[in-house]
């Protein structure tokens, strides 16, 4: 059983020596750093907050969202060695999403200023940061395109597939994925509802393709639930 590695590793990035408070032999670098968790269910910024720092998470998860009209749109689920508030990087002033934590959740945080000197100093910091922004224009068109091209049930099933493959555990033929979200959190992440997500759970869990419970997801049969995806 292997753990999936954060995309980054595979440009033999160490993030989190350079980001990581509890790694830096330089004090000077370590006094400027701040460790903060967050427990379940707290708010870390909303829509123009002040966007003055980068977060880099040591363990635990949080959600990006946005509301549209009162209804809430869930960009991305972030967990270990994963970055949130990284338009900082780019100038941006305030911000303009919300960023909460799912359970407790401890990062390291780090100021546009030193960021900025990180980055002077450590070259591999920009290739970095260009990973993180090419992934995420990536995954954000092609949500687009499931969101035209696919019904709801075909979303549901690929965001299953995708996220087991991003952060899922092989053990033998099968597939785990621990701290399982929410049915809500999966609608809000398919643009689709919970009932139609519960829907098409209970039916693959049905067809033997999958069981789950609130703490994990197991995928009996990657190949067909991939085969259940509608071209």
């Amino acid at each position: 059983m292997e753990e999936k590695q954060a995309f980054w590793h595979l440009e033999n990035i160490d993030v989190t020596s350079i980001l990581c408070p509890n790694k830096l032999g330089n004090e000077k670098v370590m006094g400027q750093h701040l460790n903060k968790t967050f427990k379940k269910g707290e708010t870390i910024y909303v829509p123009n907050d002040l966007s003055d720092r980068l977060f880099f998470i040591n363990s635990g998860s949080i959600k990006i969202s946005v509301l549209n009209e009162g209804k809430e749109i869930t960009k991305a689920i972030l967990g270990k060695g994963e970055v949130f508030g990284e338009l900082t990087v780019l100038g941006e002033s305030k911000r303009h999403d919300y960023a909460v934590a799912l359970e407790e959740t401890s990062t390291c945080v780090v100021t546009r200023q030193e960021l900025h000197e990180l980055m002077r100093d450590r070259s591999e910091l920009n290739l970095f940061f260009m990973n993180i922004f090419g992934k995420r224009q990536l995954e954000m068109e092609r949500r687009l395109e499931s969101l035209i091209f696919r019904d709801s049930r075909s979303r549901i099933v690929e965001f299953l597939v995708k996220m087991t493959q991003e952060k899922g555990q092989r053990i033998g033929y099968e597939w785990v994925l621990r701290h399982f979200i929410t049915h809500q959190e999966i609608a809000n992440l398919t643009a689709t509802s919970r009932q139609t997500v519960t829907t098409t759970l209970n039916d693959l869990r049905y067809k033997k393709l999958l069981t789950f419970n609130r703490s994990r997801l197991l995928i009996r049969d990657l190949d067909g639930l991939k085969a259940e995806i509608k071209m």
